[in-house]
């Protein structure tokens, strides 16, 4: 059984036991994140497919690690006018393994 999730404007396709990692949000009590925004479940019945969600499905994951991706390096310059500028960024993310997915 897998499902298709969107959070933070991505969409992951996740089966129980995975490791994913996703953008920061505050988790629940217990370490606990669950994801409401279920797109697509396929498995042993079938295909069941939102539009463009299933109301009252729902992804169950533990919460592993809070991590940081790789640095982002940002470079911005004019030619001939001595204009240059650097900065970098690191993205969050949350480290979570899927635990239970919820019809």
């Amino acid at each position: 059984m897998f499902a298709v999730i969107e959070t933070g404007g991505k969409q992951y396709r996740v089966e129980p036991g995975e490791i994913l990692d996703v953008e920061r949000q505050i988790p629940e009590e217990g370490g606990r994140v669950t994801f409401d925004r279920v797109l697509l479940i396929a498995g042993d019945g079938g295909t069941r497919l939102g539009n463009p969600t299933l109301a009252g499905a729902t992804v169950k994951a533990r919460l592993v690690d809070e991590v940081r991706g790789p640095k982002v390096r940002i470079f911005k310059h004019k030619r001939r006018k001595q204009y240059r500028r650097r900065a970098g960024h690191r993205q969050d993310y949350l480290r979570v393994q899927i635990e239970e997915i919820a019809l």
